[in-house]
């Protein structure tokens, strides 16, 4: 009804809702397993948003002691400001100790900073390798709010449910009937090879996972960077 004006009444509508989200996934997989003196952590190096790839060129390891490396993914702006905060308490212990950080101490570290963030978490998938007091490979796995886990093997990112299979498989034997003594040796060479196999077929299937693979070990003589294998670019 115009009321003889000859002019339509505004049409009510609905309410908007409008939603912040402060997160996004970069995307990207990481993978550690250790031995009985050595620890391996290894990445992609593809950081991609949804169906975008930003760059080809991003390993997500990083190296926080001489003895010790955190494999981290997940929202980059997140795993970046994880890694100064890490940086800078890693100073601040040496000052205050006179000695650097162990790889179990770290770890405990990293959980207590992951839970004073627990009501606004960082959005990243974290994994720490380096050698314990014993000079024997560790790796340390962390869910989003600080639990954690000493382990031999573990994938994280986007291909992790394609990864830790082929690893329960090859390194667990969670599916074969073997008996602990008969199982073969994990040597630093059958780890290598055994990752760039996994991270293989990961690239094939994830699109958030390829472009080159990056790996770094750890032993008593220090940290040494693999050469990089090429993975999937497409």
């Amino acid at each position: 009804m115009d009321f003889g004006t000859g002019a339509a009444l505004p049409v009510s509508k609905p309410p908007l809702a409008r939603q912040f989200n402060p997160y996004t996934s970069n995307g990207g997989t990481i993978l550690a397993l250790s031995g009985e003196d050595f620890s391996l952590v290894a990445s992609d190096t593809r950081l991609s948003e949804r169906f975008r790839i930003h760059t080809r060129d991003q390993p997500k390891t990083y190296k926080l002691t001489d003895n010790v490396v955190l494999g981290c993914c997940g929202f980059h702006g997140d795993v970046l400001t994880l890694n100064k905060l890490l940086a800078a308490r890693i100073k601040m212990y040496k000052h205050q100790h006179d000695h650097e950080i162990s790889c179990s101490s770290l770890a405990q570290m990293l959980s207590t900073i992951l839970y004073s963030r627990r009501f606004f978490p960082f959005y990243t998938y974290n994994i720490l390798i380096g050698l314990d007091e014993q000079g024997k490979g560790c790796v340390y796995s962390f869910d989003p709010v600080g639990s954690y886990e000493r382990e031999t093997y573990r994938a994280g990112g986007t291909g992790a449910s394609m990864l830790q299979p082929l690893l329960d498989n090859q390194i667990g034997f969670k599916h074969q009937n073997i008996p602990e003594q008969d199982r073969p040796e994990l040597t630093a060479d059958r780890a290598i090879a055994l990752v760039r196999d996994v991270f293989i077929g990961a690239a094939e299937r994830d699109i958030n996972t390829g472009d080159g693979l990056h790996m770094q070990l750890v032993t008593k003589d220090g940290i040494k960077t693999l050469d990089r294998f090429p993975l999937r670019k497409d």
